[in-house]
């Protein structure tokens, strides 16, 4: 346990999605909670939720977006010289998408895009593990997907960075195993949040399922699986069968399919 009596959890893009739910579940459970997103306003409304509704001892916004240089590191700092907290559980959701062909999508938000979802992870991994691998606890929840294991045509850069994230992952959780702290992936399929809207993909197949899973109950799977120390744990049933036959169905298939479901529903 850490030197203070009160647990804290980190959670990056905390305000909606996702993230939004696993700061519920952490606020419910009593644990401190550092609420990170871009927009001030937005992790105010979440802020007086959880202590209202949950009665979280301790929440704490700071806006920050981590898809510019430096910022994981000025998050870092802040916490530890303003705050003086430690960080028991870290959470690597942030992330983002953007639809459209290699040479047609901005080159500036695939760079802020690489930045948030592979650059500030990294750091704030990197930043956040040696105290945690000092006290010998510690967890660590990053926000995979299941374009974590195909490419996807039409959403290219984002899914190589979903790649790197599993990737990633999966070589810490070896290199922690003398250790007691741990990390888990956490694979979403299609969810019902904002993503498509965000990665200007409102108008695709993907986007208009009607089996998308529910924010809350994939949030609810990887808070479980995070307390137990698991590897991975998928968003649903569905999306670990999906995975699964992902493995043995030739590449040039499963691009396919992806590059259909990303084109526009006309």
């Amino acid at each position: 346990m850490s030197s203070t009596n009160l647990r804290m959890a980190l959670i990056t893009g905390g305000s909606s999605g996702i993230g939004y739910h696993l700061a519920r579940l952490f606020a419910a459970d009593k644990y401190g909670v550092i609420l990170v997103a871009r927009t001030e306003s937005d992790l105010e409304k979440v802020a007086e939720e959880l202590t209202v509704k949950y009665h979280c001892p301790q929440v704490i916004t700071i806006a920050k977006d981590l898809s510019k240089v430096g910022s994981a590191q000025e998050l870092f700092k802040e916490i530890k010289e303003r705050y003086k907290l430690p960080i028991d559980y870290l959470i690597n959701n942030a992330g983002v998408g953007l639809r459209g062909t290699v040479w047609e999508t901005d080159i500036q938000k695939d760079i802020d895009m690489i930045h948030l979802n592979i650059t500030s992870l990294v750091e704030l991994t990197k930043l956040v593990l040696p105290e945690m691998i000092e006290r010998n606890e510690g967890k660590i929840l990053m926000l995979g997907s299941i374009a974590s294991f195909q490419p996807n045509p039409l959403l290219a850069c984002y899914a190589a960075t979903k790649a790197f994230i599993a990737n990633y992952t999966d070589a810490l959780i070896e290199e922690l195993k003398h250790t007691n702290v741990t990390a888990t992936l956490l694979v979403p399929g299609i969810t019902d949040t904002d993503f498509f809207n965000k990665a200007e993909a409102s108008e695709t197949k993907a986007n208009k399922t009607d089996t998308a899973d529910d924010p809350a109950d994939v949030a609810q799977r990887g808070y479980d699986a995070l307390m137990k120390g698991d590897h991975r744990v998928y968003g649903s049933t569905k999306v670990k069968v999906m995975v699964g036959v992902g493995h043995i169905i030739p590449n040039e298939l499963i691009t396919k399919a992806t590059k259909t479901f990303m084109k526009e529903d006309k």
